[in-house]
């Protein structure tokens, strides 16, 4: 790895760091090292880093801001590059809105708004970054990310680059093609938005967001929402009818808001996480006969 670690800071790539805890890089505040932590300054500069992460045949994982992630206790051992501040490109033309991985959804659903541009007030509240958000059909409120994409900007990993528009995306519950089909580094992305006025859509985003803050542990590290909705059942609803609330093992805490999320209630590792996901999940199957699937993407597990 020596050899690669010379190379890209002599390419001068982004930051490049080694033994980087991820606890310092998800939202949960979980996670154990990554051998080699890449933060690329551009979309060039991340071509450059996956053509040597190529080279060396080393195994590697994209991450964003750090949302609907739990990272293994001991961490990841190949490369982890963070989609940043470098991919943070935003452009507004009209109704189309061509914005960078890196860039907050949060931050893209209040610029819009202001913009008079309605479409993305289901975002209000969602700690993700586009990137992540496309990767997985983020949504909330009855929309997604599905309903307002027209293409999406892709290194696959292969190391060619192009474009896929909705249909090839495959969308579909909180997945895309990009998840196993076609594995990939999502760019940058387009959307199309229509024009509202400016007044009711600030006053919706503002409603979501308050929504959130009153039924979500906002004040606790967490990964957002730890399991998939069992349509025509919801996962938080059976936990909570399951009298699961509250419920921890070591520092991992079912949410006393909302059944469906697991808060770090302080000092939780990954392996107190697991093993209070596989409780529920014994649970609701043995009182509901429901299997729960996660929607948590769990990564260097051993």
């Amino acid at each position: 790895m020596t050899d690669l670690i010379t190379e890209l800071t002599d390419l001068n790539v982004g930051k490049v760091i080694t033994n980087e805890p991820l606890a310092n890089h998800t939202t949960i505040k979980i996670g154990g090292p990554a051998g080699l932590f890449i933060e690329p300054a551009s979309i060039e500069h991340l071509k450059k880093t996956m053509e040597l992460i190529r080279k060396y045949k080393l195994d590697w994982r994209a991450i964003g801001r750090g949302s609907n992630l739990l990272v293994s206790d001991q961490g990841i051992e190949g490369a982890v590059i963070k989609l940043g501040s470098g991919l943070g490109r935003l452009d507004i033309d009209g109704e189309t809105v061509t914005a960078g991985a890196g860039v907050s959804l949060v931050a893209l659903a209040a610029s819009i708004s202001k913009k008079g541009l309605t479409g993305l007030e289901f975002a209000a509240g969602i700690p993700g970054s586009v990137g992540g958000a496309v990767y997985m059909n983020a949504g909330a409120h009855g929309s997604d990310i599905s309903k307002i994409l027209t293409k999406a900007h892709i290194l696959f990993a292969d190391g060619t680059v192009g474009w896929l528009d909705l249909k090839e995306m495959e969308f579909s519950y909180r997945t895309s093609v990009l998840q196993k089909k076609r594995p990939g580094i999502v760019l940058e992305a387009v959307f199309r938005l229509a024009e509202g006025k400016r007044e009711e859509i600030v006053a919706q985003l503002q409603k979501n967001k308050d929504y959130r803050k009153e039924t979500q542990p906002w004040n606790y590290p967490c990964a957002g929402s730890i399991f998939r909705n069992p349509l025509p059942h919801y996962a938080g609803q059976l936990i909570e009818d399951a009298g699961l609330k509250g419920h921890s093992i070591g520092g991992a805490k079912i949410s006393d808001m909302h059944g469906n999320f697991i808060v770090n209630a302080g000092g939780a590792t990954a392996e107190d996480v697991l093993a209070l996901i596989q409780h529920v999940k014994d649970t609701i199957y043995d009182m509901y006969n429901v299997s729960l699937e996660t929607e948590v993407e769990i990564i260097g597990l051993k």
